[in-house]
């Protein structure tokens, strides 16, 4: 038996078209109401079918989907899962939306950012591509590494960031954020092949933002310019980097 096991060699990672760690911010401006809204319209997303086509169209008819929240520290509300199909698509939705919330206190981005880098790193998958999605309402970060020094480590290991900065900081009640926060997801977070940046700027707005994010990372079909002629209930803007 012993010989056999050692002649089996080591399990080989499960093959993939997409590792993706959904970033979400969980710092001490969203309340327990944004957090669930926040949950709610990536669960719609990950179920609708046009992102569930999306993944019946890449090369291995899967991606590979992990949600971690980011404050002062990291929580990992959903590990690992392949989603292949409506059903594993459901039970991920499910699980996101029933787990209790885990991270607390101020903005730590740069150890959010390494965080998703140590997630792709060490988890048993062996993607195409990698990408981290980072949203969160505010680009300013109170601790932990830089959040130049993390980027840089996390693009230089072939992994691509990407962010849904959202504008309206209570998105329940529409309210108003930061004017300028597209800008600065694009200048000080996103990077890698392909980095884009997707608004989400009202309620009505954001599930649609995270579904059109999704799309667009899972098919890995970058536009190569600003899309300027978004349809009023879509996401304001897309911006890419350079």
């Amino acid at each position: 038996m012993a010989l056999a096991l050692a002649s089996a060699g080591p399990v080989a990672a499960q093959d993939t078209d997409l590792e993706l760690v959904l970033l979400a911010d969980a710092s001490g401006s969203i309340d327990a109401g944004e957090i669930a809204f926040q949950r709610s319209g990536y669960a719609e997303a990950i179920t609708d079918p046009e992102v569930l086509e999306t993944i019946m169209q890449t090369a291995y008819g899967s991606i590979a989907v992990t949600y971690v929240e980011w404050a002062a520290n990291q929580a990992v509300v959903v590990p690992w899962r392949v989603i292949d199909g409506p059903d594993s698509a459901a039970a991920f939705a499910a699980e996101l939306t029933s787990a209790g919330r885990a991270a607390f206190g101020r903005n730590a981005i740069g150890d959010a950012l390494l965080f998703g880098k140590s997630l792709i790193e060490n988890n048993a998958l062996d993607g195409w591509r990698k990408v981290i999605d980072f949203s969160g309402d505010s680009a300013n970060s109170y601790g932990g590494a830089p959040v130049s020094t993390a980027r840089d480590a996390v693009v230089g290991a072939g992994i691509t960031i990407n962010g849904l900065p959202i504008l309206c900081r209570d998105c329940r009640s529409g309210q108003a954020g930061y004017g300028d926060l597209e800008a600065q997801y694009r200048d000080r977070i996103i990077g890698g092949v392909g980095a884009f940046v997707v608004t989400a700027d009202s309620r009505d707005s954001f599930a649609d933002a995270v579904k059109r994010k999704l799309i667009l990372e899972i098919s890995g079909q970058m536009p190569v310019r600003d899309v300027a002629d978004a349809p009023v209930a879509a996401p304001r803007a897309v911006h890419f980097a350079p």
